[in-house]
């Protein structure tokens, strides 16, 4: 039995085994234990905890306020269990043999699967975590935004789950209680709507399942301003008329799709797929190629999150910048069905947009529009053409996607600009570039507190400062990116960006349970989202799966077959754990313009395929290369060098790692 137990869901309480209630007055000391207890064992820096707690004072301050609430803590436990809390100078945790948590009961409850454990978990999930537990500081409350978001979905996951096994089982009674508790966390849930439509009517209560389509309709009215879906309402019609047909749940709470082997969704033979050709830059200026490209990489992103669509990703999208070819030509080398093109023209304070939509095949033009509007307009001017295009190819839109629209601030075309100017900086993967990116995010962040994609992209700036030692203070660097990367997704939950740039902070933290939910999320938010592949692809040569990793990679290069940048770099490094060295090679040597972690995998690739010459000489330039560009060199020998390539990969065997030392020691790098 555990000596201590810790319920986080619906509020906070702590008891020890003999049952005594462990008393803690101060709520940001409740706030420590709690956060400790969402992984007991797991040790926690100081920096992190200061940062999220007292983040509002000095450092000296800070740390005496840490030490003064691990006093309390202690105090509380008594001398008898002083030993739950273990504390180092640097980092603190809880003992993960002896302390225990309804919320870590319930992640690795989530991840077994059955039945059995799905019910648990759904009986442990009493209210959102740390209900009723308010902490002023907005990096506490960005942390528990985030936290309470990820569990509330994995005790839906688990329920959803439970619904589907009651539904099967014949337990109708039960069906139903899991139903109703799935619509009290989400009560715009319409596949738990129908869920439940169809339970009433298959006991035969016509009536409630009628009423339950009304109370669906009701919510969606209110909340949105829609109409339920066309499934809701044709089963409300079909009830009505006495031939309601059940239909089975999947897990993910959605009609099942086809599949492939090991559960993986394939897209539907007639799923129409589109190509958003670079809108042209007519403005006369060639500083403002930005705006349009952006522009075409919204467009594309946004169509993305319409799931019966098939959208070609922006690199091969881009491929075709500056060129002029006949539609047909593209419909048929890219194998598309759709073709979207048009043109942005700046002058003054107002954009004048275009845009048409071509069958690829006959090359008909199907459908074109022009929008003028005032600068300030932009971000509705998007989202119109997306909403439009979107619905002339395939119909319904993503409604919460118009809802969101409504909600920009004043600021958000400025704050636009400098996100567009920051990515294109940060696609060059240089010091110098990194450092002028990073003065446009930013100023992003500054002028739009609220945009979600300035703090993803300032993160991601941070993160390569981080991996590739361009600045002296690294370890700030990355606590401010985990930061602003928790801040993004409290402040867009439905963005792929922000979901997964967290998960590439949690995984170089090795958490690698969190950072595999992130990185899913992300995929599953925008299965088009190639960075979202690419990274999750990364956690999977990290956690020992470089097999599947390469699996991912092939399915970004369908969606990116001319991308010859970041991705043929982590393909290569996933090659290399693999041990398919010429593999490796191959795909490294497609970088357009290797930076020196490119030339340290390919030496050590060339190493262990016997091509001692190129593993030298790719040695040279990436020792050269990093001379040049860190901020701190460490020198010259490879027992200095484990802490960039633990920036570069965080392998979570020790293995892996010494494959690659392996292999840099073959290659001529002396020990």
């Amino acid at each position: 039995m555990a000596a201590l137990k810790i319920q986080l869901f619906g509020g906070f309480a702590a008891r020890l085994e003999s049952g005594a209630a462990v008393a803690l007055k101060g709520r940001k000391t409740q706030a420590l234990l709690a956060c400790l207890a969402l992984e007991p064992g797991a040790p926690h820096s100081r920096e992190r905890l200061t940062g999220l707690l007292w983040g509002d004072r000095g450092e000296d301050q800070a740390r005496g306020s840490l030490r003064q609430a691990l006093a309390e803590l202690r105090r509380a436990l008594g001398e008898a269990n002083a030993d739950l809390l273990v504390a180092t100078r640097d980092t603190v945790a809880l003992d993960g043999t002896a302390v225990t948590s309804d919320a870590a009961d319930l992640v690795r409850l989530a991840a077994a699967g059955t039945a059995e454990a799905a019910a648990r978990a759904a009986e442990l999930y009493r209210g959102d975590l740390l209900d009723g537990v308010e902490i002023p500081d907005a990096a506490f409350q960005d942390w528990l935004t985030v936290e309470r978001a990820r569990l509330r979905d994995l005790a839906q996951r688990a329920m959803t789950s439970l619904l589907k096994h009651h539904s099967a089982s014949g337990d109708a009674e039960s069906a139903v209680a899991t139903a109703r508790r799935l619509l009290a966390l989400d009560p715009l849930d319409e596949t738990t709507h129908r869920a439940l439509m169809r339970l009433y009517a298959d006991a035969g209560d016509r009536g409630m399942a009628i009423r339950q389509f009304e109370t669906c309709r009701d919510a969606l009215m209110t909340e949105l301003g829609l109409e339920p879906e066309a499934a809701t309402r044709a089963l409300a019609e079909e009830i009505r008329r006495g031939v309601a047909v059940p239909a089975p749940v999947t897990p993910e709470g959605r009609a099942a799709p086809a599949t492939a082997a090991g559960g993986e969704v394939v897209a539907a033979a007639n799923k129409p797929s589109i190509l958003v050709l670079p809108f042209a830059n007519l403005s006369g200026d060639a500083e403002q190629e930005y705006f349009s490209d952006g522009i075409t990489e919204d467009i594309i992103t946004e169509l993305s999150r319409f799931r019966e669509l098939s959208v070609i990703a922006r690199t091969t999208s881009f491929h075709y910048k500056g060129r002029t070819p006949k539609v047909q030509e593209v419909g048929h080398e890219v194998g598309v069905a759709y073709v979207v093109e048009g043109s942005v023209r700046k002058a003054g304070n107002r954009v004048r947009v275009t845009a048409q939509l071509i069958d690829a095949e006959s090359g008909t033009h199907l459908w074109a529009e022009r929008y003028d509007r005032p600068l300030e307009d932009i971000f509705a001017v998007q989202d119109e053409i997306v909403r439009t295009t979107a619905s002339t190819v395939a119909g319904r839109i993503d409604a919460l996607r118009r809802h969101r629209a409504t909600q920009l601030s004043e600021d958000s075309l400025a704050a636009y600009d400098h996100v567009l100017r920051g990515k294109a900086l940060a696609y060059r993967f240089s010091r110098d570039d990194n450092v002028r990116a990073r003065e446009h995010l930013e100023r992003a962040v500054a002028l739009d507190p609220a945009n979600a994609q300035a703090h993803a992209g300032l993160a991601i700036i941070l993160i390569l400062d981080w991996m590739a030692h361009w600045v002296t203070d690294r370890q700030a660097a990355f606590a401010e990116a985990a930061r602003l990367a928790q801040r993004a997704v409290a402040l867009d939950d439905a963005d792929s960006r922000a979901h997964w740039t967290l998960g590439e902070v949690f995984l170089f933290q090795r958490q690698f349970d969190k950072a595999r939910y992130y990185l899913e999320k992300a995929v599953r938010l925008n299965p088009n989202d190639v960075e979202a592949r690419g990274i999750y692809a990364l956690y999977l040569s990290s956690v020992g799966e470089p097999e599947r990793a390469v699996q991912e990679f092939e399915k970004a290069h369908q969606l990116n077959p001319f991308d010859l940048s970041w991705i043929p770099w982590l393909k290569g490094m996933a090659h290399f754990v693999a041990r398919q060295y010429d593999h490796a090679i191959a795909s490294l040597e497609r970088v357009e313009v290797p930076i020196a972690e490119v030339q340290g995998w390919l030496a050590a690739s060339y190493a262990q395929a016997g091509r001692s010459e190129d593993a030298r000489a790719a040695l040279d330039a990436f020792l050269q290369e990093n001379e040049r560009s860190m901020a701190v060199f460490p020198g010259r020998r490879l027992r200095d060098w484990e802490t960039y390539w633990h920036a570069a990969v965080e392998f979570r065997d020790q293995a892996d790692f010494d494959h690659l030392f392996a292999a840099l020691r073959k290659a001529g790098f002396p020990e």
